[in-house]
């Protein structure tokens, strides 16, 4: 079977291509023999798609398209499947074949669907790649299928039960990879480990957001959250604490707008716009995202953005939910980042 992982690292890693710091993609292969796609992985999803070969919409038309009658290991199902993500809406129909990953990992008995319809986010230019390949758990797949990392444990096709993803920033340090089955060893003993919350996505507590030294938690709400925890039970305080969703196929990092307005507000940001002057830069220090209990940084030169074309600086965030915060690219970027699929589990360790 041919590998599709560009020049791999190992023989479970897959070369990821990064494309302006927006998202990232590889390749896998589906079928029989395999026909290959590009793909997002997405750790903010659990379902794998790719565009069916009847799909009418000009997404479909303008990237590589499933052919079932083409693989021999191909078996269709009636279900039928639509998911809308935070951008973008797909439907889809159901079918199970084997899926290449990474090179040699060779999923023999996986679901996926082959769209019938993707609305215009999932079009040229904005959209290089050809589908996604969702590295949540079981429990937050559509349509009652299971997720691929859950077929890696019950075909037994991983070394040790989970992934590791490296996401470099820009271009001057390459693009990034996945690796299945194993992880860079040398960051072993840096890597601090928080517990997962729920079996959905990977998804953790969050308690506090700090600048510099200073004493302020810029997490609305968690002074009091943190003021009740003596009478809360640790299970109490999970639920009633905000969730951080580590999310590759996210471009930014997304939170509640009183939080990511005290934050701009406080290094000289416009609260709207989030523009900061680029001679401000400098003089910014880190801001501390307190994750599962464990305190993780980011420097101003990796929570603000400078473009070059226009010599505009903007910070990397921007708000959706009160209660949910999505820790996109801008924060993995800054992670070497291990997911362990059994354990519920996810090691962090700053990028070298």
């Amino acid at each position: 079977m041919k590998s599709f992982a560009e020049k791999p690292l190992s023989n479970n890693t897959a070369i990821l291509t990064n494309v302006k710091d927006y998202y990232y993609y590889g390749y896998i292969g589906i079928g029989n023999p395999p026909q290959k796609f590009s793909v997002v992985f997405d750790t903010g999803s659990s379902n794998i798609w790719v565009p069916g070969d009847m799909c009418p919409s000009n997404a479909c038309n303008e990237h590589r398209r499933f052919n079932q009658s083409h693989s021999t290991t191909y078996l269709a199902s009636t279900q039928k499947i639509q998911i809308q993500y935070g951008t973008g809406f797909i439907a889809g129909d159901i079918g199970t074949d084997t899926v290449q990953v990474a090179g040699s990992l060779v999923l023999q008995n996986q679901s996926f669907a082959a769209t019938s319809l993707e609305d215009k986010t999932f079009e040229l230019p904005r959209s290089q790649f050809d589908g996604l390949f969702g590295l949540g758990f079981t429990g937050g797949a559509e349509g009652n299928v299971r997720s691929p990392v859950d077929t890696m444990l019950e075909e037994n096709k991983l070394k040790e039960p989970l992934f590791g993803i490296k996401l470099f920033r820009g271009s001057e340090r390459g693009n990034g990879e996945i690796t299945f089955g194993t992880y860079d060893k040398s960051y072993s003993s840096q890597l601090d480990w928080i517990d997962v919350y729920g079996n959905i996505f990977w998804a953790t507590t969050m308690e506090g957001i700090f600048y510099g030294d200073e004493p302020q938690n810029y997490l609305y709400g968690a002074d009091k959250i943190n003021a009740e925890s003596g009478s809360l039970t640790p299970q109490e305080k999970a639920r009633a604490s905000r969730k951080a969703l580590l999310d590759t196929g996210s471009s930014l990092i997304y939170g509640d707008p009183f939080s990511l307005a005290a934050m701009s507000t406080r290094i000289g940001a416009n609260p709207l716009s989030g523009e900061i002057p680029c001679s401000a830069v400098a003089s910014l220090k880190p801001f501390h995202f307190v994750i599962g209990g464990k305190r993780f940084s980011m420097n101003p030169e990796e929570y603000i953005f400078h473009d070059p074309a226009t010599g505009i600086c903007e910070v990397q965030w921007m708000p959706v939910s009160e209660y949910l915060w999505v820790m996109g690219i801008p924060f993995l970027q800054s992670h070497y980042t291990v997911y362990n699929i059994k354990d519920h589990r996810i090691g962090l360790a700053k990028m070298k």
